[in-house]
């Protein structure tokens, strides 16, 4: 890949476009083998029946970008906090992402067969397994901060975040798959609200996490607070986007089915080049929201860069 250019997202989607396609950052995969490493441990020092093991085994190895517990080391890491401090916040973040996987993949939810190149787990298993496999990541997301060496202040703050968090991307599900808007309120504020909550939360989650784990001030909190909402925003247009571009072989999971199911996307609602000028502008903000951070944050700026030009 090559470096990152000095005169920002516009050199940058010119630059590595192409190289995108074929490979992710070293920042991203680097991290994630780390991340996959460290979930696997933790799956295998679980007392658990044997069938879940392997549902859970299934569920939260299966591959994956690790984008927010990735965020959460390195928003840390750009506070100066070493990435161990970061590893049991991001392993409990990563557990709720994979968490919403499966219980979205399932009928009641958005009927999805596959997921990542593979058969969703209710497929591989059944669903009461899938659903059970769902439930049993949210209570092991918490016993994995209980269980960490960190202070006490620092544990009821994490517990808090991922809770808040969890409760954010939950409410965005049902606005999205169920409804549950005022009357008065417009399509675009319905979509900003679908996406700040069903995807945005998380990412927000992550780097607010990250950030705590850092030992951050209000304003290197606050800095980072603005980096994951927008860049939340960015990831879930580019994901609109991607859905009406790429072919379900590309992306590993069904494409097309927003559309079809009627929902609100920002390409439904603005165009395909209005979402795409809108990624444009969020990176921009995202990478001005991280300068005060310094040279620590530039993995961020770069991990901010390839999702805004990623092809799935």
């Amino acid at each position: 890949m090559p470096c990152l250019p000095k005169n920002g997202p516009r050199e940058y989607n010119t630059a590595v476009t192409q190289a995108a396609t074929e490979s992710e950052i070293p920042v991203l995969t680097d991290l994630a083998l780390l991340v996959d490493a460290d979930l696997a441990v933790r799956i295998e020092q679980l007392d658990l029946p044997e069938n879940l093991l392997d549902a859970l085994r299934y569920a939260c190895l299966s591959g994956g970008k690790r984008l927010r517990p990735v965020l959460t080391l390195l928003s840390c890491k750009a506070l100066g906090g070493s990435l161990e401090t970061a590893f049991p916040a991001a392993a409990a973040l990563e557990m709720i992402h994979c968490f919403s996987l499966v219980h979205d993949d399932l009928p009641a939810l958005d009927d999805d067969d596959m997921r990542r190149g593979r058969p969703a787990l209710h497929i591989h298993s059944t669903e009461a397994m899938a659903i059970l496999t769902g439930d049993i990541m949210i209570s092991i997301a918490f016993e994995i901060i209980g269980q960490s060496d960190l202070p006490d202040t620092q544990r009821s703050l994490l517990t808090f975040e991922l809770a808040h968090a969890t409760t954010a991307m939950i409410t965005g599900q049902v606005y999205d798959t169920i409804g549950g808007f005022g009357s008065e309120i417009s399509e675009s504020d319905r979509l900003a609200l679908i996406h700040r909550n069903k995807t945005g939360a998380l990412l927000r989650g992550a780097c607010r996490l990250g950030a705590i784990c850092g030992k951050a001030d209000s304003e290197q909190l606050g800095a980072l607070t603005d980096f994951g909402e927008t860049i939340g925003l960015m990831f879930q247009i580019v994901d609109d986007l991607l859905d009406v571009t790429q072919s379900s072989e590309h992306i590993g999971k069904a494409t097309g089915k927003d559309q079809s199911a009627g929902k609100l996307t920002f390409p439904g609602l603005f165009g395909i080049d209005a979402s795409r000028q809108k990624i444009l502008t969020l990176q921009t903000h995202a990478l001005e929201s991280i300068k005060p951070l310094g040279p620590p944050a530039a993995p961020l700026g770069e991990l901010c860069n390839y999702l805004a030009i990623r092809t799935r």
